[in-house]
């Protein structure tokens, strides 16, 4: 590319008649030699892109472009079996989900993930791995002793070996700023009849996670506690936590809850915005 930038800079310095065809020669080959490798190098980043089930299969998850707050993000990547309670981990520790990839495949090799997550700069990637299905030699054996005992025939299709199918799944999240408060809440329904077909919201919203070192946290707020009201406002769904959270940011104010049926109330000093 500087070869032909270079040329192409000098044969706007000459006559027509003054140029010499065999550098006018190079100059021909050196851009469409530039312009091939460009195209080859563009091709082959679409291809690793198709190739990429993460990528492929990438749901995003929070609609505010979350992303790392570093620039360049040391992307970690963490392969694990305990989905439930590493999402529960990861709010305390201060995360948020930022998308997943889910699919079947007979291998996925975890740098894959890894790739795609610091594409989309994420923190931390983490990846599960569950047996789906396979036709193995001791299942093929297992099959023709079942048509055996029926006096059924056997399909060929059957007896063909194929390999061991798995479902991966990899979550992504970005580290968050310090929250105002540093709950993650859900909101509890119960039903009211039997066929479970209506549901009547339960006062209050249900912690199900606490950011560790956050206002929440120091006050002793606990996953499990069912937050009622803060200061004067009851909280009935989760945009009333927001308002609340903003209305008493920077001050300290009294937040009542239920923890296992039983009424408390803590004080929290909330962070103010910067």
């Amino acid at each position: 590319m500087r070869n032909h930038r270079h040329y192409s800079v000098k044969t706007l310095a000459v006559s027509p008649a003054g140029i010499n065809k065999n550098r006018l020669g190079k100059i021909i080959v050196t851009g469409f030699l530039s312009l091939s490798l460009a195209l080859f190098v563009l091709i082959n980043m679409a291809h690793a892109a198709e190739e990429n089930p993460y990528a492929a299969n990438y749901k995003e998850q929070n609609t505010s472009n979350l992303k790392s707050l570093n620039a360049s993000p040391d992307t970690k990547l963490f392969v694990s079996n305990h989905k439930d309670d590493d999402n529960i981990t990861m709010l305390e520790d201060g995360y948020d989900m930022i998308g997943s990839s889910g699919f079947s495949a007979t291998e996925a090799a975890p740098d894959l993930a890894l790739q795609h997550a610091k594409a989309i700069k994420a923190d931390t990637v983490l990846i599960y791995k569950k047996y789906e299905s396979a036709k193995t030699a001791s299942s093929k054996v297992q099959l023709i002793k079942e048509a055996a005992k029926k006096g059924e025939d056997i399909d060929p299709n059957d007896l063909v070996e194929e390999p061991t199918q798995y479902y991966f799944y990899a979550s992504y999240w970005a580290k968050l700023p310090m929250p105002l408060l540093g709950v993650h809440i859900i909101k509890l329904k119960k039903s009211t009849n039997e066929d479970d077909t209506e549901a009547q919201a339960e006062p209050g919203l249900r912690v199900i996670a606490v950011i560790k070192d956050s206002p929440a946290a120091k006050a002793g707020i606990a996953r499990g506690d069912t937050v009622m009201k803060i200061g004067d406002m009851a909280l009935v769904n989760a945009d009333d936590l927001f308002a609340a959270v903003k209305k008493y940011a920077g001050q300290t104010v009294a937040v009542a809850l239920e923890r296992k049926g039983v009424p408390a109330e803590v004080s929290v000093a909330i962070n103010s915005r910067s």
